[in-house]
């Protein structure tokens, strides 16, 4: 779907305006299902996902628009999505699932797709909605749900952040009280609760491990404006530790970003909010060992992109990948480029070197196609990222502009994925 080539930089130099989030938006697109009235979500990115749940809200019957830089939905008469293509391509469509079982009492969906990063099963989302009162059943490589749903005490065997919205939503129009617990504490999480709450849901607890729901009859529509891509900000704040640049992040929230601010600074890189944003700048000097976890850890999004930083760091640095187990596939890609990676099970050991090398590379998935973007930009001679699966478009907004505006030798060399216009 695209090809990137990438040559040397200089350090990184300006301002990146960061883009609304990704991992917010989805899931309060699929919120606009719980209501008939308009839902108006302002300065929605231009990502491919986007563009791939629209298809899926319009399935469902959704009508959706796009005026002066909002996205309007509006929900009157719907139903279950017939396509498979759409729901396929991406995990995040599972997220219809909750909002049309609780207005329609019947939601059937397919089995979602997504990257390929490791087993990522629904039967939280499952076990949640039977708990409230859903019947399930298992058809046609899909999944059928029927029933009033009602209030319920939920425990998640792990935090998971797609059952924690499923859920959310489901019990917004369910019969009493329903208790969350072990709740994924996110950001994104918080920023749907929000979003629920301006349309007359009663949710608390958002951003601890206990949420609490109390069911209402009817929702109502709003406007509403996403918070900033946490995820992109630490793309952007690596690639100003790789090339020793000084890169001021625009409305990039250093809350949302504590971990990867901590292991920054243990290596040697400043940071520091401003009234506009953060700002980050220097190089990284020493190694480090990052453990991924769930929120507020050390976000596993971040992996990649920061052990391109350790590729070219002095020293011996650990990684350790507990939330998929399949999560280390650029690192043969940034070997083709002379990084030193041993990887074993779901440890990594990173040997830093002087100098990777250009070479031409393949993005696996969407936040290993972005890490050899950033390696490219410090590898002697020119890399070719080959992203036949558009896996980049997915989550990042026009990142070779981004990066080329602040001095990356950045150009896109072939066709954009489908969906990365405007909408």
């Amino acid at each position: 779907m695209a090809r990137f080539t990438v040559r040397e930089s200089p350090p990184l130099r300006g301002e990146v305006r960061i883009g609304t989030s990704k991992n917010a938006v989805l899931p309060i697109m699929a919120a606009a299902l719980l209501t008939k009235e308009e839902v108006r979500i302002k300065s929605p990115p231009q990502l491919s996902d986007v563009h791939t749940l629209l298809e899926v809200l319009r399935d469902c019957g959704c009508e959706t628009e796009t005026q002066e830089g909002q996205l309007l939905l509006r929900a009157g008469t719907i139903g279950s999505p017939g396509g498979y293509e759409c729901m396929r391509r991406m995990r995040a469509s599972v997220l219809v699932m909750g909002p049309l079982l609780a207005r329609e009492g019947q939601a059937q969906v397919t089995l979602p797709g997504g990257c390929a990063i490791g087993q990522r099963p629904i039967d939280q989302h499952l076990k949640g909605m039977a708990a409230l009162g859903a019947e399930i059943s298992m058809e046609h490589g899909g999944v059928l749900l029927r029933g009033r749903l009602h209030g319920a005490t939920i425990y998640l065997d792990m935090p998971s952040v797609g059952a924690t919205e499923n859920l959310m939503m489901a019990a917004c129009l369910a019969d009493g009280t329903t208790r969350i617990e072990n709740a994924a504490k996110e950001p994104e999480i918080v920023d749907l609760a929000m979003c629920l709450c301006e349309m007359g849901g009663h949710v608390s607890g958002a951003g601890t491990s206990t949420l609490t729901i109390e069911g209402v009859k009817t929702m109502h529509g709003t406007q509403y404006t996403p918070i900033t891509d946490r995820i992109e900000a630490g793309t952007m704040a690596c690639a100003a530790a790789l090339t020793g640049g000084d890169l001021l992040l625009t409305g990039a929230r250093s809350d949302h970003l504590r971990a990867l601010l901590f292991k920054l600074t243990e290596a040697g890189v400043h940071a520091a909010d401003t009234p506009e944003g953060l700002r980050v700048r220097g190089r990284a000097q020493h190694p480090m060992e990052i453990r991924t976890m769930a929120y507020p850890g050390f976000p596993t999004d971040l992996q990649a992109p920061m052990m391109v930083l350790c590729c070219q760091t002095p020293g011996t640095s650990v990684f350790l990948e507990t939330i998929f187990e399949n999560r280390y596939m650029h690192a043969a890609e940034l070997a083709r480029m002379g990084a030193r990676i041993r990887v074993e099970d779901r440890v990594a050991i990173v040997e830093g070197v002087k100098a990777l090398t250009g070479a031409q590379v393949r993005a696996t998935d969407l936040r290993a196609g972005a890490s050899l973007l950033l390696a490219g930009l410090c590898a002697q001679g020119e890399t070719l990222v080959e992203d036949d699966g558009g896996h980049i478009d997915r989550g990042y907004e026009r990142i070779e502009e981004k990066l080329r505006a602040v001095g990356a030798d950045i150009n896109r060399v072939r066709e954009k994925a489908p969906g990365y216009s405007e909408f």
